[in-house]
């Protein structure tokens, strides 16, 4: 047991621990470059994090990351709750419609709207049957939110049911045999139960969500930039690795921060339930 511990220190350390280090010792270099030997301590990049325009991109990579978090709860909830309800054989079979996908590279997943949603892709070709012209559905801000929301949904769906299954079915029982109706019993019993699901689903989701380049770059055209377009450009484009890392760093802190308040909301819950 000792020996698993061990190996599993040393590649949090290798493989964690150090990038972070690493990462947060660029953000403070005066040089904008990838090399270390004329290293200075500044804190110009992270004053550059602050100014207006970037600031813009953060905000918009917020508001866009809430939302298409937001619709994954509209969605996974019922569809999560559909199948907890159904027989073993059927729930089974559905859940792994939604872990199939996941087998396949994201990049190919992505890949795969675009012959969806381009100008002769198989929508706008369907659409042409009926006379419809083509339709714009690409390289705007709605097809980054459905790219977005059809790759992160299979995480909303699986830590709600997981907690739907595992439910305590006596307690429904006994509600029921109190006289509670199905909108009482939802409200009163299921849904608190499965809210630790749905927290764990909104931070599997909405991490992801915030940082993802690879979805704006294909489903956007290049023509929306959000923080992990911003990040990726850092270290793949300009070389100003410095002002790369220091974005990270304050993404870094609005998700520690984002899940700092989520862990004390949850505590809060916890009391408030054992009350």
């Amino acid at each position: 047991m000792k020996k698993y511990s061990y190996m599993y220190f040393m590649w949090s350390l290798v493989f964690i621990v150090f990038p972070l280090i690493l990462i947060l010792v660029y953000a403070f270099n005066s040089s904008s470059g990838m090399s270390l030997e004329n290293y200075g301590i500044t804190l110009d990049n992270f004053r550059r994090v602050f100014e207006p325009l970037y600031i813009k991109i953060f905000f918009v990579s917020i508001l866009l990351a809430i939302a298409s978090t937001v619709l994954c709860i509209i969605i996974g909830y019922p569809v999560a709750y559909f199948i907890s309800r159904m027989k073993d054989k059927w729930r089974n079979s559905l859940m792994l419609l939604f872990v199939v996908p996941m087998w396949m590279n994201f990049l190919l997943r992505t890949y795969a709207w675009l012959t969806l949603l381009g100008n002769n892709g198989l929508i706008n070709k369907f659409l042409g049957l009926f006379g419809i012209a083509p339709l714009n559905l690409m390289y705007n801000m709605s097809a980054i939110m459905l790219g977005m929301v059809y790759n992160f949904l299979p995480f909303m769906v699986l830590p709600i049911y997981s907690t739907l299954v595992k439910m305590d079915k006596s307690l429904i029982e006994a509600a029921r045999d109190l006289g509670a109706t199905n909108s009482q019993i939802f409200k009163k019993v299921i849904l608190p139960l499965s809210l630790p699901g749905v927290y764990t689903g909104i931070t599997m989701v909405f991490i992801p969500a915030i940082s993802t380049f690879v979805i704006p770059d294909l489903l956007g055209g290049n023509r929306f930039y959000l923080i992990g377009n911003l990040i990726e450009k850092q270290f793949t484009f300009t070389g100003d690795w410095a002002f790369g890392s220091a974005i990270s760093i304050v993404l870094i802190a609005i998700m520690f921060i984002l899940l700092l308040l989520q862990n004390l909301f949850e505590k809060k819950e916890a009391t408030g339930g054992a009350k």
